[in-house]
């Protein structure tokens, strides 16, 4: 099996912490290691050989940085930011022209983890769900622990065997109150977004379903066509609704699975994945607090003391060169404000 990392983002849901010249994946978040370091980690007992990451042109230095033990060869570079269907295209036609054919790990380099043993296992279940079956797609999704509205959820199906269950459905982002209704069911699962499929079969459905970004691609691999020039033009389409909305129910499995596991995508996630229960504090750097509940205070900046009393529900972010101080229920219009900050012309702080 080859691992297939994805880590092209550049995390403006997590601004300022994140910026486009060095995105969250890249970042110190938990521990000693950036997320990145921590997804190849999990992944090392399958050989640093068999992973590949897929990242912007403009990162590929940083992930050889990150991962020295990653062959610079496995660092797939895009030249723009095209969404995931052109992502994901583009590295599965690359690794066939190297060769490589089977089963394929579809992974992110942003993401924590508990339990990664739980994980290691779960991949080698499903590789061997697509030994057995090539022509489907194996979903993991993750045991819910709580009511989510900000993730994609999977429907469980009618149970195979143990841990898996036929494919029914998905939803992204219910409304709260369905979202609660789907948590106490039990029949939903959180949506980490881990996909394991077989090269080829997944090369026939853009084929089938993108037929003409399909064409392109390969004219550009085989040296056709001008990557550098004729990539940035690809439709920008997710790889949900391109291609996995595409197959049949019958063609894909959910394997349930306990990993752990937390996206921290924007700043209140981040908070969330860092400490245990709603009302604890993050505090990170030198900051001194009295009294605040359910806050992220984070301060990179050396010298300077960052100092609060009395906030609830406040994400407090100062870095060297930028302070952003937004109650969590505002997280979602970061992206307005960086829109709102370009037209002002301070690009230099995004």
């Amino acid at each position: 099996m080859k691992i297939l990392i994805f880590a092209g983002g550049t995390g403006t849901r997590l601004w300022p912490i994140s910026r486009k010249s060095s995105p969250k994946q890249f970042e110190i978040l938990k521990g000693d290691k950036s997320t990145i370091q921590m997804a190849l980690e999990r992944v090392s007992s399958f050989g640093v050989e068999n992973v590949f990451v897929s990242t912007n042109d403009k990162y590929v230095e940083l992930v050889h940085m990150h991962l020295p033990l990653l062959d610079k060869s496995h660092i797939l570079g895009e030249p723009a930011r095209r969404d995931l269907t052109a992502a994901v295209g583009l590295a599965l036609m690359r690794l066939k022209k190297q060769g490589i054919t089977g089963t394929i790990a579809m992974l992110w380099a942003d993401h924590f983890m508990k339990k990664p043993e739980n994980f290691v296992e779960a991949l080698k279940i499903a590789e061997k769900l697509i030994a057995e079956d090539p022509n489907r797609f194996v979903f993991l999704g993750e045991q819910a622990r709580f009511a989510n509205e900000n993730l994609g959820w999977i429907h469980l199906g009618e149970n195979i065997e143990g841990d898996l269950f036929e494919f029914n459905e998905w939803k992204y982002r219910p409304e709260i109150l369905e979202c609660q209704e789907m948590f106490e069911s039990q029949e939903w699962m959180w949506n980490p977004g881990y996909f394991i499929f077989d090269l080829d079969f997944v090369l026939e459905l853009y084929k089938k379903h993108q037929s003409e970004m399909f064409f392109l691609l390969e004219d550009m691999v085989n040296g056709k066509k001008s990557l550098e020039t004729e990539y940035p033009k690809l439709e920008a389409i997710s790889f949900d609704n391109a291609i996995v909305e595409k197959i049949d129910k019958d063609q894909a499995v959910v394997l349930k699975v306990d990993l752990g596991w937390t996206d921290p995508g924007t700043l209140y996630a981040l908070k969330e994945a860092l400490v245990d229960g709603q009302d604890k504090n993050f505090e990170k750097g030198n900051v001194v607090d009295l009294d605040s509940e359910d806050c992220l205070i984070l301060n990179e900046e050396n010298g300077r003391l960052v100092a609060t009393i009395g906030l609830k529900g406040m994400m407090v972010v100062n870095t060297n060169n930028t302070t952003l101080v937004c109650h969590k229920d505002n997280v979602p219009r970061i992206k307005e404000l960086l829109k709102k900050i370009e037209e002002e012309g301070l690009e230099s702080y995004l």
